[in-house]
């Protein structure tokens, strides 16, 4: 009886199978899934593809979505539902702007067919427009262009000097002579030549001396810039580097017998409090290492953040407080702000303290 019973399930499983099988669906079949548009010229704007397809199936086909890989991609299709034997489309766009070279991005095509999604692909090359001295030199003074207003040193070592360039160009047509104001001592700047023909090219020539600026950590320091003896001075150059000391030559024995920083809490969460509220938090700085930890500097993210610690100097062994300072006045919202040590310790010369909660209004 078991046997026939199981004889008898199966059958009806297969018809069941059989049943959905046979019942109809939507198919598609592209003309072509990729397309290749080979050079196309930045400047020429936005290049278009039609992926033709017919619905080989035996119910309507609805498009039910498509998404590209890249913002840089847009796509739009047939909306109205295809019937069986008809054909429907997908035009995919490319923005070139701004993106010179070789590309390839995928474009995936969701739809009421049997597998769930199908992947077009586009590719091509864009070949860059030519620049124009506006390209060239975005940032306007007026009477004189420049290739940036910025220069960051990044990173410099506490010994070291390096220089960086500044494109410029006069647009004027007149000789154009800069003069610079607040300089500070680890900062030269000059202008080759010193005296710019009109629709000519130079440079700002700056210099970075590390062994003149006795803080380590971040500098940021602005230059005032006047034009042929003018006593204006409203643009302004921001140069920026953040200095640290250089461990490169210590020994195995000098790195095993180093200081090491460490704390009690990296963190210190004040939960929420109203605006206007000054909240106060003490870290523990500790010295792991076997000689003396100095905290050269501590710097805070925002001026609303404040932290100095108790004693820069730390003994093997000994610890100090650091107490540090946020005033929420005007600092509605979630907040997270980062308090910046920098040591002597050669294996975590910069360590990142951070300040969070919520300042409700």
């Amino acid at each position: 009886m078991n046997r026939i019973i199981g004889i008898l399930v199966v059958l009806l499983l297969a018809t069941s199978l059989q049943s959905l099988n046979a019942q109809p669906f939507a198919e598609i079949q592209f003309v072509k899934m990729d397309h290749n548009f080979g050079k196309i010229k930045e400047e020429a704007g936005a290049a278009d593809f039609n992926f033709n397809f017919t619905n080989t199936g035996k119910i309507p086909l609805i498009i039910q979505g498509v998404e590209a890989s890249c913002g840089c991609t847009t796509p739009e299709w047939s909306q109205e539902p295809v019937l069986p034997g008809k054909t429907g489309f997908i035009k995919v766009s490319y923005n070139p702007e701004q993106r010179p070279g070789a590309f390839a991005k995928s474009i995936t095509v969701m739809a009421n067919i049997p597998k769930t999604v199908r992947v077009l692909t586009i590719s091509g090359e864009v070949v860059p427009k030519a620049l124009n001295t506006k390209d060239l030199y975005p940032v306007d003074f007026g009477k004189i262009w420049l290739s940036t207003e910025e220069l960051s040193f990044v990173r410099i070592k506490d010994h070291e000097i390096k220089s960086d360039t500044i494109r410029i160009y006069n647009p004027g047509n007149s000789p154009l002579s800069v003069n610079f104001k607040i300089i500070p001592p680890h900062i030269t700047i000059k202008t080759i030549p010193e005296v710019l023909k009109p629709q000519s090219k130079g440079i700002f020539l700056i210099t970075f001396d590390a062994t003149k600026k006795p803080e380590y950590g971040f500098s940021a320091n602005r230059i005032y810039l006047s034009f042929n003896g003018e006593e204006k001075y409203n643009d302004a150059l921001k140069v920026s580097a953040t200095i640290e000391e250089d461990f490169s030559k210590l020994s195995d024995g000098d790195l095993e017998n180093a200081p090491r920083i460490d704390y009690n809490s990296r963190v210190f969460d004040f939960k929420e409090i109203p605006e206007g509220k000054i909240v106060d938090y003490t870290f523990i700085v500790m010295n792991k290492g076997k000689k003396e930890l100095i905290i050269r500097s501590v710097t805070a993210s925002c001026g609303c953040t404040t932290g100095k610690p108790s004693s820069n100097t730390i003994p093997p062994g000994g610890s100090t407080e650091m107490k540090v300072s946020f005033d929420s006045h005007e600092k509605v919202g979630m907040q997270n702000k980062i308090i910046t040590v920098i040591s002597n310790d050669p294996a975590h010369s910069t360590t990142l303290l951070r300040i969070i909660g919520t300042v409700k209004k």
